[in-house]
């Protein structure tokens, strides 16, 4: 049967194609103008660059973030603060993704003695309904890699880890109120520094983080791109200080040690070199881990708390009268009470007004007499001079400490009896860190060095050093005579005086003894050990390289043992540790018969580079004890340092380039425990006093740098105390040097 089409179909079909072909050409024409202007029309008509449209949709940022400023000791080798990474550790608990929480008992089981935390709150974190993820808590924050790594071989489906950072202080409690620490700002997400160093420098030390642009698919997965763009990060400003590592642990194991046995209400220990200025270390107590933020004081007593110094302010009464001219050791006086005004009270030396009959001026200094004093300055010298000389030792102002929150002094001297107290430390109140600039001069022949703690800040990314600070005089008060001749009476005072508990066989010490009262309910507290002890000392005498601070407040004694005892412990122990640190070997005894004989040592010299085999037989044929570290052939370090002064039979380590392996330190000093400390760059943590007994890494372990290294020291069974112990002025029953109507404490 023949089909008809309908006449209108061909005309259709024609009309339809004609219509395709035409969409077709205006689909290339318009290919080919969006091609060439790479344009469309958006928004309101708006023309939107397809090329950039296309770059948003597939470029990607990450953030490469940086580090902040590290902090360092003098060396530049010994990190005080520094970032490290740190992980949170999660719980992905959404059933749908592959790895998740299985068996939520055993996870809480395994999970709760690693993290310190409960399993019954373990469990109830991991039970929780609808989280694809949870963590917890603060305890789940800030972990270091070994305890990431002990969770880590648990094997725990469904715990994984986000990266991060945390500023570590690898001493703990150490220069702590120099140092401060830092919390995480909110808003920027990096670590501030909210006290000690870590905010006065905070501009400084905050680091910049840098990014990374590429292209990356709708994952977010980088594409193979030539062009990706990386601004790099820069890490923060290093700030390195003058405080000694080495020196500073020698000062803090001493202050915990006196501290834990006396319980005083506060302490303050600070080392100076007299020369220069350099704080070599400075500590308090109370005082905390940066770590932990255990901070029960905030106050860096040394530099801003001012109270009566006491009898250490006689030092510079001393040197005043010494310098003027006005001052002759040998002319007597009447000890026991002096009457500078009818009609008042008179000044009573602090054997209760009982004095020593007629004596001579170095006598008083030698038995801390008030009364000699007080005659010094308003006999001897005049008001006007002494206050003249206590603006030249910078007592009246402010050091410029490069330190956040430097308290000034409170002067009194409106009234005679003011002006008389001041003579001899009580009334006027004093920062510790004032007496330290104002004793530079008396160890420094004259030349007063302002104290400081920063010595360079560098950039790590340019190695610029943006700051360096250099030793700076601050006045010079007194004549070299004059500084050598104070000297030598203070010697006096540790010989034959009330300092002779501060005594350290070997060594020539000079120095003043100290103690105030302490205000309570407008009178002075009363009672055995109910003052501020302290003790100012330099040696060696002849040419002092340290200065020595201690100020312990109110420690807990009993009756008779004198409230000196702290300060004694905690001074001998610091400074004769620090002698022999700096390699300043002590004397022969001076007896009769080698009364000016002194040990000499000789120069040692560098065997960096050299042949370990021969460098070790050089110096056990010069009668060195020689440790070598590593079993490499080349000297790479060496402990004590080239240049340094050393005695036959000294124990001398040499590290080399091979692996090394931990000595038997037992019965070891600090002193030769820390050579192994500064040639392997290791971390140390030292409890006790004395010598090694027990030590953390095993003889014949391998060690690396930075590893730490734990030691118990302990007195020898046969060895007696060198407690300081006798009377003197701290001991008196009445705590107390001054006279009845003097000014009370201010702190």
């Amino acid at each position: 049967m023949k089909t008809t089409k309908h006449p209108h179909t061909n005309r259709g079909a024609v009309i339809l194609s004609l219509l395709f072909v035409l969409l077709f050409f205006i689909f290339i024409a318009r290919f080919f103008v969006i091609e060439s202007s790479q344009t469309v029309k958006g928004e309101e008509g708006k023309p939107v660059d397809l090329k950039n449209l296309a770059e948003e949709k597939w470029t990607r940022n990450r953030t490469i973030e940086a580090d902040r400023g590290s902090i360092v000791d003098r060396t530049g080798k010994k990190v005080l603060a520094e970032d490290i990474p740190a992980y949170t550790v999660i719980a992905i608990l959404d059933k749908k993704y592959p790895d998740h929480v299985k068996d939520v008992a055993k996870t809480a089981q395994k999970l709760a003695p690693i993290l310190d935390m409960s399993e019954t709150d373990l469990k109830r974190i991991l039970s929780s309904e609808g989280r694809f993820q949870v963590e917890f808590g603060n305890v789940g924050r800030n972990l270091s890699l070994s305890e990431k790594e002990k969770i880590e071989e648990l094997d725990l489906p469904g715990i994984n880890f986000i990266e991060s950072k945390k500023r570590y202080y690898p001493n703990g409690l150490f220069a702590s109120h120099i140092i401060g620490f830092t919390n995480e700002d909110k808003e920027t997400g990096k670590q501030k520094g909210v006290m000690g160093l870590e905010k006065d420098l905070n501009k400084y030390l905050t680091e910049q983080n840098g990014t990374v642009t590429y292209q990356g698919d709708r994952r977010g997965f980088e594409l193979p791109d030539p062009d990706k763009v990386i601004d790099p990060p820069k890490k923060g400003y290093d700030v390195q200080l003058t405080i000694d590592q080495n020196i500073q642990l020698y000062l803090e194991q001493a202050m915990s040690e006196a501290n834990k046995k006396y319980s005083p209400e506060r302490m303050i220990g600070i080392v100076a070199d007299p020369k220069t200025g350099r704080i070599l270390a400075m500590s308090n107590r109370p005082s905390f881990d940066p770590n932990k933020r255990n901070v029960e004081n905030f106050t860096n007593y040394a530099i801003s708390s001012s109270y009566e110094p006491g009898s250490t302010m006689k030092i510079f009464t001393l040197a005043a009268a010494i310098e003027e001219g006005v001052y002759n050791g040998n002319e007597k006086y009447q000890s026991g009470t002096y009457k500078y005004q009818d009609g008042v009270r008179p000044i009573k030396d602090h054997n209760g007004g009982a004095g020593w009959g007629k004596i001579t001026f170095d006598e008083g200094v030698q038995k801390s007499s008030n009364v000699a004093f007080s005659i010094l300055a308003k006999e001897k010298l005049g008001f006007d001079r002494f206050k003249q000389y206590l603006h030249k030792f910078g007592l009246d102002e402010k050091t410029g400490i490069d330190l956040p929150g430097e308290a000034n002094s409170r002067i009194r001297f409106q009234w005679e009896s003011e002006k008389i107290t001041t003579a001899f430390g009580q009334g006027t109140a004093i920062t510790p860190i004032q007496q330290i600039q104002a004793a530079t001069a008396i160890a420094n022949g004259g030349k007063m060095m302002r104290p400081y703690v920063v010595e360079k800040i560098v950039n790590p990314n340019s190695k610029k050093i943006e700051q360096n600070h250099e030793p700076k005089q601050a006045g010079t008060p007194i004549s070299k005579e004059t500084a050598a001749h104070t000297l030598d009476i203070l010697e006096t005072v540790v010989t034959e005086g009330t300092g002779t508990p501060y005594q350290i066989p070997g060594y020539d010490i000079a120095g003043k003894t100290g103690t105030a009262q302490i205000s309570d309910s407008g009178g002075y507290m009363s009672g055995w050990g109910k003052n501020i002890f302290s003790f100012l000392g330099f040696a060696p005498k002849d040419n002092p390289k340290l200065i020595v601070y201690v100020a312990v407040d109110r420690p807990n004694v009993e009756f008779p043992e004198a409230g000196s005892a702290p300060v004694s412990q905690v001074f001998k122990s610091v400074m004769k540790n620090s002698l022999q640190y700096l390699n300043i070997e002590p004397q022969e005894e001076k007896t009769p018969e080698n009364k000016e004989k002194k040990e000499v040592g000789v120069e040692l010299k560098d065997f960096t580079g050299e042949d370990s085999k021969q460098a070790e037989k050089t110096l056990k044929d010069k009668g060195f004890e020689v440790v070598v570290l590593g079993n490499g052939s080349t000297v790479k370090g060496q402990a004590p340092y080239a240049g340094s002064s050393v005695l036959s039979g000294e124990r001398i380590v040499l590290k080399t380039d091979g692996e090394a392996k931990m000595p038997d330190l037992t019965s070891w000093s600090l002193a030769d425990v820390l050579k192994v400390v500064d040639v392997m760059d290791l971390k140390p943590n030292v409890m006790g006093e004395g010598f090694v007994t027990k030590q953390g890494i095993d003889p014949g372990a391998t060690v690396k740098e930075e590893d730490y290294l734990v030691v118990q020291l302990n007195p020898p069974n046969n060895s007696e105390s060198e407690q300081g112990g006798g009377q003197d002025e701290e001991n008196e029953e009445s705590g107390s040097e001054g006279a009845d109507d003097e000014i009370t404490v201010t702190d």
